[in-house]
């Protein structure tokens, strides 16, 4: 654990404030990314839809989180009220379902 603090804390103090340092959580236990949460890091990767839904619900409201992975249309709506970022869209029916979710959210 004293690792995971330690580097998040020296990659943070060596980046310039405008970049933004991702974190992959994806398959990591919520001990652990509240470990890195608590050294300073506040956005996190996930690539798993259901494992995301699980790890917000356990940790801090204040995380940024990004999907990082294929998404599946079907499972836009669950994802895009609390989501900052999704990387990796590759349809354009992909994006037009995010977009239309999206301004049901708001």
């Amino acid at each position: 654990m004293t690792d995971i603090r330690s580097n998040i804390k020296y990659l943070l103090s060596q980046i310039p404030p405008q970049v933004k340092l991702v974190a992959v959580s994806k398959t990591k236990p919520v001990a652990d990314i509240l470990v890195a949460y608590n050294a300073g890091q506040k956005i996190f990767g996930e690539n798993r839809v259901q494992e995301l839904l699980k790890k917000k619900d356990l940790l801090p409201s204040d995380i940024e989180w990004h999907l990082i992975g294929h998404l599946q249309t079907n499972k836009v709506k669950l994802i895009v009220p609390f989501v900052s970022m999704i990387q990796s869209v590759d349809s354009f029916r992909l994006l037009k379902t995010i977009n239309d979710e999206a301004r049901k959210t708001g």
